[in-house]
């Protein structure tokens, strides 16, 4: 036993890059046909908990959870499951947000968001 705290060493200056809100919420992003896909863990959490935002081009997934009123009367030894809000934002560009489509299942969101894609507006002016 240290009477040192776990942070005064150096070996252990990373282990804030890997707390808790930042790992709460982890994904993948991929693309396939033209769509880009989104596959989060979101474990504890109810479909109504979680909101799913486009705006400018940033996807932002929030999900809060409030702390239960009626316990009251537990005396809790240990308590670990954490209550508040975690967010994740991602920059996608120019996509269609009228048909992008989400389901939550199990505690996994997944989010399709299809791509625009852009007109090549760029002519080559000949020279007479």
């Amino acid at each position: 036993m240290s009477l040192l705290p776990e942070r005064f060493y150096l070996d252990n200056f990373f282990n804030d890059f890997l707390d808790e809100k930042t790992t709460a919420m982890k994904c993948d992003i991929y693309e396939k046909d033209n769509n880009y896909h989104v596959e989060m863990d979101i474990p504890g959490f109810n479909k109504e908990d979680i909101s799913i935002d486009l705006n400018d081009g940033y996807l932002t997934v929030e999900a809060t959870k409030g702390e239960d009123k009626e316990e009251k009367d537990k005396n809790y030894i240990r308590r670990e499951r954490s209550y508040g809000k975690i967010k994740r934002q991602f920059y996608v560009g120019n996509v269609d947000a009228d048909k992008t489509k989400a389901e939550f299942h199990n505690g996994t969101l997944k989010i399709i968001i299809p791509k625009i894609t852009e007109k090549e507006t760029k002519k080559l002016i000949n020279i007479d």
